[in-house]
């Protein structure tokens, strides 16, 4: 039997449900809905989680069709879906919760005494962390920006993660992410394995669906969750990511592609007024690759326009 939040799950069965965190104001309970599917045979957890952010849908599709086409009975260990980690942002279709405005993306591992995010973070914490052995992190660019398809590993975890990091398919690996918070920091530091897959944004693509589909399932096959070989490149390429912000507002005109290389000095962005003066240029600050770009074009100073990456080097399996 496998036991997660208010699921028990025999061999070769299938459940889902929701692990509780509030209720709503108009009396609807919260929290974090689950899909289940436990092998018949022994292995390990791999739990795979999408919706961080509301706005960012591709992965929440994807985590609900691998649950759904993946058969309990040649399954060895077990598969935790969490096709929406973050409801209330996904009911506001925004980056963000409605109800506390927090980034749940930058908060874990929360504060069960906290606002609803820090509580949800929390609840994931202590429910779902002890349950599983692994873990892949879906998201996108959002509705405001699109990403090349890359995988994050987190600096100072890559003993721990490059291996499912590699399994996940994409060249580009962003080795780091100075920021803390995400789901994935609780994970590491309970000594399990997890990544952040990143593709697509700006709107829903079933093509990036399928991305985070192949990426889920090529983990699984690392894991000897399922039968087959397990694809890997010949190389990958390491970057580190530079978030370039506005300093003027006004209307953001993109000049390079997510993925697309660029020399120092070329122009990636520009923002202009009204009246279609340019008020700044956002230019390569020195030869890399184009990680992520602004697709909602109002922009206000100091908002994010372009992620830059700095190649770093070769990453051979």
């Amino acid at each position: 039997m496998y036991s997660i939040g208010p699921l028990t799950v025999a061999p070769g069965g299938r459940a889902q449900g929701l692990i509780p965190v509030g209720t709503s104001t108009y009396g609807v309970e919260l929290g974090i809905p689950l899909i289940v599917v436990n092998g018949a045979e022994p292995g390990p957890v791999l739990c795979v989680d999408a919706g961080v952010h509301g706005d960012e849908y591709d992965g929440q599709q994807a985590v609900r069709q691998v649950l759904a086409e993946t058969d309990p009975a040649t399954l060895r260990g077990t598969l935790v879906g969490i096709p929406c980690m973050n409801t209330a942002a996904f009911e506001a279709a925004a980056r963000a919760s409605g109800l506390d405005h927090a980034n749940l993306n930058r908060i874990f591992p929360g504060d069960p005494e906290g606002s609803y995010s820090f509580r949800l973070a929390a609840t994931f914490v202590e429910q779902v962390v002890p349950a599983i052995d692994a873990l892949v992190d879906l998201h996108t660019g959002g509705t405001f920006g699109e990403i090349a398809p890359l995988t994050i590993v987190q600096g100072g975890y890559e003993d721990l993660a490059t291996g499912i990091g590699l399994a996940a398919g994409h060249e580009l690996v962003w080795k780091g992410g100075k920021w803390g918070g995400t789901v994935r920091h609780p994970t590491l530091a309970a000594g399990k394995p997890a990544v952040t897959i990143e593709a697509g944004g700006g709107t829903y693509r079933e093509e990036n669906v399928e991305l985070h589909v192949s990426s889920v399932r090529n983990i699984m096959r690392h894991l000897g969750m399922v039968d087959g070989e397990v694809e890997l490149r010949d190389s990958y390429t390491a970057v580190t990511g530079t978030f370039a912000r506005s300093a003027s507002g006004g209307f953001f005109l993109g000049h390079a592609e997510p993925g697309d290389a660029c020399k120092e000095g070329d122009l990636i962005g520009q923002v202009v007024d009204h009246y279609g003066t340019t008020l700044e240029e956002v230019r390569a600050e020195k030869e890399g690759i184009v990680l992520w770009v602004r697709r909602i074009r109002t922009v206000r100073p100091g908002d994010e326009v372009v992620i830059f990456g700095a190649v770093e080097g070769e990453i051979t399996p």
